[in-house]
This record gives structure tokens, C-alpha cells and sequence, in this order.
């Protein structure tokens, strides 16, 4: 199954992939994990997008399409893929459907799970993760054990410099006005579900579940 997660940051989206990877065992496929990957490595395309992230700026949608599409050709995504952070915009979903087709592959389910902003502001904010093996924490809704002190390997836990409140803000006003055009675009291909990230964990578990054809997951 290919499955494609929009969502502003907070809404749950990672909490859900992760779920769903472990049940559908297809790779979970995060933009922002690719592109931190190409920092690492010395290739044409990995230092053209380098350029762009040196300079705070996003990656044109040409050299983003051409790093997403690259992953997905790979063999673990042959059978199904969770994408995390793409597409982002009309021309990226145009190309995504086309490469899938080429393909003989779609879009099968498009999950949009969004939350009322002041809810997504406080996730964000809360919002630490470990840098040896990327757990993510929050104060509100997942503390540590030890205060700012990973469960897993005791590593000091970090905060992201733009996720202080009012940052989220206009990350957030960004992103919608951004998402709005592909909402409408899978809304209309009858494979859009609208997902509320703000209800109890247990019930949005379930309204996934049944998005993508699953019994009970844990």
C-alpha cells in the first residue's frame, strides 16, 4: 500500500508512521530524513541541495521531486511506502503520481491529520528529541523518565531552535496555505481522509486503521 501523510507539525504524523510501518512493513519515507542524510554524503545532487540548506532556503521542487523519487525507486519501497513531508506542493504530487504510474503504483490512501493550532503549538514546543537514536519526547504528552535524558541510551535529549512558539506560528501558517491546493487535489481523487489529531490517541488509532484497511494495531 502507498501511502502518502500531510500534516502541520504537531498533528501527530511520525506517531502514526511509526505505527503503521511496524504494521504494514513498508519503509517510512521522510523528506527532511533524506535531506539530512545528503549533508552527510558528497555526490552532484547531495551538494546542490546542501547549497539551498546552507542558506536557509527551501529545495526547489525539481532537485526535492528528484531525491524522493531516487528513494522510492529503491527495493524496500517495490511493495509500498509511507511518505512523510512530500509532497508539499501541486507540481510534487503531479510527478509523484507520475513516477507511481510509470510504475503500474498509486496513491492508494492520503491521511491529512491536522489539530486546532494552539494544541499544535504546545505539541511543538514540548517537543525534544534524542540525537543518538532519534526518539522524539514531549512534556506534555511523552516526558522522559529523567528530565532531559533519553529512556533508551541516556543521551542528553535536545530542542530544535525553531520550534520555539512563535516560530511554530508562522511555520504553521506557512504550511497550511501551502497544503490547502493538495488537499483539494487528493479530495477530489476520493482517496483523501481527514484525521482529527487532537482526539484521544486510541480513537485516532482507529480512524487510521480503518483508512488503510487494518484491524486492531498496537
Amino acid at each position: 500500500m502507498d501511502i502518502v501523510l500531510l500534516g502541520p507539525p504537531g498533528a501527530g504524523k511520525g506517531t502514526q508512521a511509526t505505527r503503521l510501518q511496524r504494521a504494514l512493513q513498508v519503509p517510512h519515507i521522510a523528506s527532511g530524513d533524506l535531506f539530512r542524510a545528503l549533508r552527510q554524503s558528497d555526490s552532484p545532487l547531495a551538494r546542490q541541495v546542501q547549497e539551498y540548506m546552507d542558506r536557509g532556503e527551501y529545495v526547489p521542487d525539481q532537485l526535492t521531486i528528484e531525491v524522493v523519487l531516487n528513494r522510492l525507486a529503491a527495493s524496500d519501497a517495490q511493495d509500498g511506502f509511507i511518505l512523510d513531508g512530500f509532497p508539499r506542493t501541486l507540481p510534487q504530487a503531479r510527478a509523484l503520481d507520475g513516477a507511481l504510474d510509470d510504475h503500474g503504483q498509486r496513491v492508494d490512501v492520503v491521511l491529512y491529520i491536522t489539530a486546532p493550532e494552539d494544541i499544535l503549538i504546545s505539541r511543538v514546543a514540548g517537543r525534544m528529541i534524542c540525537p543518538q537514536c532519534n526518539t522524539i519526547y514531549n512534556t506534555v504528552t511523552k516526558p522522559p523518565k529523567v528530565d532531559m535524558l533519553c529512556d533508551n541510551d541516556n543521551h542528553p535529549l535536545e530542542r530544535r531552535s525553531d520550534e520555539e512558539p512563535e516560530v511554530v506560528r508562522r511555520r504553521l501558517s506557512t504550511y497550511l496555505a501551502q497544503t490547502l491546493p493538495l488537499v483539494k487535489y487528493y479530495r477530489e481523487k476520493g482517496i483523501l481522509h481527514e484525521i482529527d489529531g487532537s482526539a484521544p490517541m486510541d480513537e485516532v488509532d482507529s480512524v487510521v486503521n480503518e483508512a488503510v484497511g487494518l484491524g486492531v494495531v498496537s
